[in-house]
């Protein structure tokens, strides 16, 4: 499977947001529900970063060893797509 690192990463950010609700739900203190929020949010960063990586490693690889043109433009606008978004966040 060609998303496994970004997939188990999600599955432990899954475990800690649980974990966080179960922190608010028992009203624990507010930067120990901070820290786990933050930790969580790494996750999902590194997780996003390993589909993005094998995105360019197969995807666009493909795409520019096919030499059609169209194809190329359309994995480079799908890409700055995403980075514009990222600029937002």
């Amino acid at each position: 499977m060609k998303h496994e690192k970004a997939l188990r990463k999600l599955k432990t950010a899954r475990g800690q947001i649980d974990a966080a609700i179960k922190m608010i739900e028992e009203e624990r203190y507010c930067i120990d529900i901070s820290k786990q929020l933050l930790a969580t949010i790494s996750l999902l960063k590194n997780a996003h970063s390993e589909i993005l990586k094998k995105h360019i490693e197969t995807c666009v690889k493909d795409a520019t060893s096919s030499k059609d043109p169209e194809e190329i433009n359309i994995k480079l606008e799908e890409l700055e797509e995403v980075f514009d978004y990222l600029k937002k966040t």
